[in-house]
């Protein structure tokens, strides 16, 4: 006659049950938030925010001479898609549609004349006034106006996305929205215009102090 013994199964204790399921819950609860697929979960744990940041500090101070003279609003849609070698966009891969709107001025460099570029008769009826060229400022991206209309993201970009945030992850689009409105205001007029508004300003200026002649040019 043989007998057998059987080990006795260990009792898992009740605190380790109640903390592994309070364990899963949390990470249910934190994937849920991530992922956004228990609806009115962002409400139940919602953030607040506060601006704990320190005060503006003064570095530098210099003068403006520059008149500027006209300023153009610029609206783009960037559509930017990066995609990974020999692995297809559902795995890894990303796609971004951003509406970009920002603003460039162009001006007058007034800080750049020299006597030799004011000539006054000796009547002082009669000026003449030789000027820079205008050029255009940088561009400048609002960031109240400019908003990502849909991003695409492959298997993986999400995971990275999960378990760390990226705070540059538009920057790509902002930079080509900017590149974008620089180049198309190259070819707006903007500054034919600059040039017209500084000439009428100008004029207007000189012949409020008793100037009946006022003239203009542009020069490289």
């Amino acid at each position: 006659m043989t007998t057998s013994t059987e080990r006795p199964r260990r009792r898992v204790p009740g605190w380790a049950k109640a903390l592994g399921a309070l364990v899963l819950v949390l990470v249910v609860l934190f994937a849920g938030i991530r992922l956004a697929v228990l609806p009115g979960i962002k409400d139940l744990f919602g953030t607040e925010t506060h601006d704990r940041s320190g005060p503006a500090l003064l570095r530098s101070v210099r003068d403006m001479s520059r008149y500027d003279a006209a300023s153009g609003n610029f609206q783009v849609v960037v559509d930017l898609e990066k995609d990974a070698k020999y692995l297809p966009d559902a795995i890894r891969g990303s796609r971004t549609l951003y509406v970009g709107a920002g603003t460039v001025d162009a001006y007058v460099d007034l800080g750049k004349l020299g006597d030799q570029d004011v000539t006054v008769d000796e009547d002082r009826t009669s000026a003449t006034l030789r000027l820079p060229h205008a050029r255009l400022g940088t561009p400048a991206l609002d960031a109240d106006h400019s908003y990502a209309v849909s991003k695409q993201r492959g298997l993986l970009n999400r995971l990275g996305d999960l378990f760390s945030d990226n705070p540059n992850s538009e920057q790509a689009v902002q930079r080509l929205a900017v590149q974008h409105i620089g180049e198309a205001a190259k070819d707006s007029g903007l500054t034919a215009r600059a040039e017209t508004n500084t000439r009428d300003m100008l004029q207007g200026l000189l012949k409020s102090l008793g100037f009946t002649e006022v003239h203009i040019t542009y020069v490289t």
